[in-house]
């Protein structure tokens, strides 16, 4: 879909338990870093979030002056952004570092991803000794989802000595699908320099490229890089747990449960230890150990109420009901329930064939992040018991009994009727219910993107214009009529796009999707000039394969064809599926790399 819309993120298709993660992840939120990126020193709150960047030297002309006290301005006044773009200005005339530093230090509290990104690039190119720069640019490369330059700027620390934290970032890798073949093979080329070994964290390094073989399948070459850890450093409680997970994967539950009990050992606060050692008991068929283990746990941690929670999850991962109902009842009737104990006691009715049981567990789920999960399970338990019209009857309920979740439970039950290819009455719904909320702007958007899938222009028009009517600046709506007007190169009807998309782009200035469509539409207009550094900016926050079609396509009309041939092949390395790329490559096959699969 060009506009990126999701109509909503529930998984619909039911096998097993949607289950959540046991092991707490790393949440990565927008292009907002945390003062910690920036060094132990940066403070988390200060009157003046500039005053530790190093001050302004002397030997400056009139110019160089007068862009720095513009600058210092700039910052006294709150303008962090302008006040970046003057010292970074100055870092290019003058080849200071500290320009450089002040410079991240001020794109860094304007929130300007873009420009941190520039002066942190300036700040290394300055100083290639410093660690800083490199770990910001690793730290915003993966916020965008580019893996590789996030790993060789993590890999870069390592080679100046420093922790590239290459373990931590393996983690959240094989966690969210990264391309791991690609980072194994930079992983692969590190180790291969000379002097590897002898750098301070080899064992970081060696742990993290562990875990990516371990999930690449190469248990033989995870166990061989693991087994140098335990040589370099035994008291690492990573190691141990990498040890057990790969043990666990490999069918060796006795040693997974020996390693978990060596990193329980040297770290007895760790729950996912606990969790590990209880998985292999649990895979060893001691259940009743098992058991007698966990309940030992609990009492030492005082009851501890996630830790309960999260074994019981463990034992229905593995298939185990009985155990992770008896772990979860005592906690019925309490106050405050969590409404994970609700969702997950009915999965375990639901596991137990008790449908209408289940259905009561998950209909007290109440309003937070498991609200809409639970109402999609027991929707698709009723359609899997043969109950079509139970479970539309209960989503309507659901409707009526909790306001805030309306358009929600709407958009649930038309992608419901959606998979089962019962799109006449999906459609019937979304009309029905826009009958009585003719100005819901999250159902006319759907209806809007529902229409441009069946080529339908003129619907599609009629409701994103009517959400506009209602919300005249209403990015999502104002963006997808620009780009689809652009997109499609409707004669007469380009300026009239360009006008939509910059309104969008006053409304949310950075969001890529909108600085795609800018870009795009300048391409459209016979501007590819102009059209180069939206798509640019669009595709340093967000590398997927749409944008980088659009900016392959606009680079290849100004004769810059290699660079092109060189964004497609990475994009083809990353991605199985790729079919703007493959659109793009049919129009224009004089683009296709020469290594391309």
């Amino acid at each position: 879909m060009p506009h990126r819309a999701t109509l909503l993120g529930i998984p619909l298709s039911f096998s097993g338990f949607p289950l959540y993660p046991l092991a707490a992840m790393l949440m990565l939120s927008g292009c907002q870093l945390s003062p910690s990126l920036l060094g132990n020193d940066a403070p988390s709150r200060v009157d003046d979030p500039m005053a530790s960047a190093p001050p302004i030297t002397r030997g400056l002309d009139a110019a160089g002056l007068s862009t720095l006290l513009a600058a210092e301005l700039a910052g006294q006044r709150g303008d962090y952004r302008y006040a970046g773009q003057g010292y970074l200005d100055a870092a290019q005339r003058y080849t200071s570092p500290g320009l450089a530093e002040r410079a991240t230090f001020a794109a860094r509290f304007g929130n300007d991803a873009a420009l941190m990104e520039s002066a942190a690039l300036r700040w290394r190119e300055l100083d290639p000794q410093a660690e800083t720069p490199n770990r910001l640019l690793a730290s915003l490369s993966l916020q965008r989802g580019d893996w590789l330059d996030s790993l060789e700027q993590r890999l870069a620390i390592a080679r100046a000595g420093g922790n590239g934290e290459i373990a931590t970032f393996a983690e959240i890798a094989v966690a969210e699908e990264a391309p791991l073949r690609l980072l194994a093979q930079q992983l692969r080329r590190y180790l291969g320099e000379p002097d590897a070994a002898q750098r301070e964290f080899h064992s970081d390094v060696l742990l993290g490229t562990a875990l990516i073989e371990a999930a690449l399948g190469e248990t033989q070459t995870a166990q061989r890089y693991l087994n140098e850890v335990e040589q370099q450093a035994p008291e690492s409680s990573a190691l141990w747990l990498a040890k057990a997970r790969l043990a666990l994967e490999t069918g060796d539950h006795r040693g997974a449960q020996r390693a978990a009990q060596q990193g329980l050992n040297l770290a007895p606060d760790d729950v996912r230890f606990i969790l590990m050692l209880a998985q292999a008991e649990i895979r060893l068929n001691n259940i009743t150990a098992a058991e007698e283990q966990t309940n030992a746990l609990l009492d030492s941690h005082g009851g501890n109420q996630e830790l309960r929670i999260a074994l019981a999850q463990l034992y229905l991962e593995e298939g185990h009901s009985e155990p992770a109902y008896r772990l979860l009842q005592p906690l019925i009737g309490q106050e405050n329930v969590p409404n994970l104990v609700y969702f997950l006691m009915g999965a375990i009715a639901q596991s137990q064939d008790e449908v209408d049981n289940a259905l009561l567990y998950y209909r007290q789920v109440q309003e937070g992040n498991e609200f809409l999960p639970a109402r999609a399970a027991a929707a698709n338990m009723l359609i899997d018991d043969d109950r079509l019209l139970d479970a539309r009857a209960f989503l309507r309920i659901e409707r009526m009994r909790h306001d805030a979740y309306f358009g929600d439970l709407v958009r649930l039950e038309v992608q419901l009727l959606d998979e089962l290819s019962r799109q006449e009455d999906a459609t019937a719904l979304l009309n029905r219910e826009l009958t009585r909320t003719p100005d819901d702007t999250s159902l006319l958007y759907m209806r809007a993107m529902r229409a441009w899938e069946r080529g339908d222009l003129a619907g599609m028009e009629q409701d994103l214009r009517q959400i506009l009517r209602t919300e005249p600046n209403n990015a999502d709506a104002l963006n997808a009529l620009g780009y689809t007007l652009a997109d499609l190169n409707i004669a007469g009807r380009l300026e009239e796009a360009r006008d939509l998309i910059e309104r969008a782009y006053e409304a949310d200035p950075n969001n890529p999707a909108v600085l795609d469509s800018m870009g795009w539409v300048y391409f459209r207009l016979g501007q590819p000039n102009d059209a180069l550094a939206w798509l640019e900016s669009a595709y340093a926050q967000m590398p997927d394969q749409e944008i980088a079609a659009h900016l392959a396509e606009v680079l290849h009309s100004l004769g810059r064809s290699d660079e092109a041939r060189e964004l497609i092949e990475r994009i083809l390395q990353r991605a199985a599926y790729h079919p703007q790329i493959d659109d793009l490559l049919e129009r224009h096959p004089e683009l296709r790399p020469v290594r391309a699969p």
